[in-house]
């Protein structure tokens, strides 16, 4: 089975381009914290490179750039190639197949010194930022609609 989940943040702006069949292909870097400290008591990252095709391409390069928080669900794929110098050079990526938008580089951060931890607080967006515009009518959710 090759199966990967991954959550982190996009280090740079998406990478949108199109094969000469005008198939979309964004590729990315998103930086994966690691559950546990280093000897300096700092977290580490990991830098993972990421290929996402067709309207999943199209769909990240609209709606998310550097910074964003998003949750990946794919498959590892290795390839090769040879370089201008005629070495041969591995790659290793993950092919993206569905994405989950976590948070927005406009979102704020705040610590509560009441309940000592961080609270995310989003900003307010304008109509013309909506990402879910295009998908018609707004929904209304109150507190008794969410099962937790």
């Amino acid at each position: 089975m090759n199966r990967v989940c991954l959550n982190g943040r996009l280090t740079k702006d998406i990478d949108l381009r199109y094969t000469q069949n005008n198939v979309a292909v964004a590729s990315f870097t998103l930086a994966v914290q690691r559950k546990f400290k280093n000897q300096n008591r700092d977290y580490e990252s990991d830098f993972i490179n990421c290929v996402a095709y067709k309207s999943t391409a199209e769909l990240l390069s609209k709606y998310i750039g550097k910074g964003d928080l998003i949750g990946i669900e794919g498959r590892i794929q290795t390839r090769n190639y040879e370089n201008q110098e005629g070495k041969k050079v591995y790659v290793t990526e993950v092919i993206v197949e569905s994405v989950d938008f976590l948070a927005s580089k406009k979102q704020s951060y705040e610590k509560d010194p009441n309940a000592g931890e961080v609270k995310i607080e989003p900003v307010k967006q304008k109509l013309s930022d909506d990402v879910f515009a295009d998908f018609g009518n707004s929904i209304e959710i109150t507190d008794e609609d969410i099962a937790f």
